[in-house]
């Protein structure tokens, strides 16, 4: 089995209750930041509203993935001590994002999803910078059970279908051999919220498995046939944390940070990998060219790609070309794609390739 280097394999099997405090703590951001839809369009416009009133032009106002919320937080305190300016975010859900960008209700918005044909209708002189990268995990609550469990894509997807149902079955036994599972149910945990993490989740599924194509599909919403649903990234966490026989996807940092267990999910090559920074960076290396509009799938990537982690994904910031706020919107994501990606590793998030750097320098070039 095949899981990064020996560090980052250490990290991700450290399993302890020591986080708890750290899970409450997001899980009340996270429900106490503004949320999508329209019952709570008032709010996430207000809240912006007054973050510029207070402060002037010099702040920028952000919000949407929860997924890069760990590491916008470590952006934001430094690049108020070393740029000398301020950023305010709300991990409000990539779909919050959108639509906060959309309708100018936020400078800018930040989603692991890229914008469907309507959203870039309506949001027609938006341009999309992919700043972060990292790996969605899949996590599991199953008390006596090993970490690093094995799982493969068809059979994540069958659990999600209802079609596998118990820890015990034969299509998941057969991949650990020599590890006793529990007769216990399976309870999936999906996000509840329009989620970038969804879209990476269903994205590849949708690879995968021809039935979760053909009557599911992917997208940042889906119709889930069974399981509990849950808001923001710390919300899966939460309830995956609470439920014994629970099973979530989250992104890597979150399950790192609250000690949850993690599986190794098979590759095209047939390795059984962890969403490490190495094996995270191994599906980017497949980027040979960025199109025009930015959008970048990285799931499931070629057999020849054999640390390749398959469930990666690339988070997006999106921006206006134009408006009164351009040249502070450059400044910022220069500092993103640039010296703020010093932070990523410890929080499991990897570095950009140079091919991905070098469209967004050109696409920041252009705002304004």
């Amino acid at each position: 089995m095949s899981v990064g280097n020996a560090g980052e394999q250490r990290r991700f099997g450290m399993r302890s209750t020591k986080n708890k405090t750290s899970l409450a703590i997001l899980a009340l951001v996270v429900t106490l930041a503004p949320g999508c839809g329209s019952s709570h369009k008032t709010s996430a416009t207000s809240e912006a509203a007054n973050a510029k009133r207070g402060t002037g032009k010099d702040v920028l106002v952000g919000a949407g993935s929860t997924f890069v919320y760990p590491l916008m937080t470590e952006w934001i305190k430094d690049y108020a001590e070393s740029e000398h300016g301020s950023i305010t975010y709300g991990p409000i859900g990539s779909g919050g994002g959108i639509q906060s960008v959309t309708n100018s209700s936020y400078d800018f918005g930040a989603s692991d999803a890229p914008l469907t044909m309507g959203e870039a209708l309506a949001c027609d002189d938006c341009v999309l910078i992919p700043w972060a990268l990292a790996g969605t995990s899949i996590s599991y609550n199953l008390p006596g059970a090993p970490n690093h469990l094995k799982l493969t894509g068809d059979v994540l997807a069958r659990i999600y279908l209802g079609t596998i149902e118990r820890w015990n079955d034969p299509a998941i036994a057969k991949l650990n051999a020599g590890t006793t599972l529990p007769n216990i149910p399976i309870t999936p945990i999906h996000r509840r919220d329009s989620s970038g993490t969804t879209f990476n989740f269903t994205d590849y599924l949708t690879h995968v498995n021809a039935q979760w194509k053909s009557s599911i599909g992917k997208g940042p919403s889906v119709s889930w046939p069974i399981g509990a649903g849950a808001k923001g990234s710390s919300g899966v966490a939460g309830v995956l944390s609470r439920t014994k026989g629970g099973i979530g996807y989250v992104d890597a940092a979150y399950s790192l940070r609250n000690g949850l267990a993690v599986a190794a999910i098979r590759n095209r090559g047939g390795e059984f990998v962890l969403p490490t920074t190495t094996n995270v960076a191994a599906a980017a290396a497949t980027v040979q060219k960025v199109p025009q509009d930015k959008v970048i799938s990285i799931v499931d990537p070629p057999p020849g790609r054999s640390k390749a982690y398959p469930i990666s994904t690339f988070t997006y910031a999106i921006v206006h070309r134009g408006g009164p706020k351009a040249p502070q919107l450059q400044q910022f994501l220069r500092y993103a794609i640039g010296p703020g990606q010093q932070f990523g590793p410890k929080l499991q998030f990897a570095k950009l390739p140079a091919v991905v750097l070098a469209a967004d320098r050109r696409a920041i070039d252009a705002i304004g």
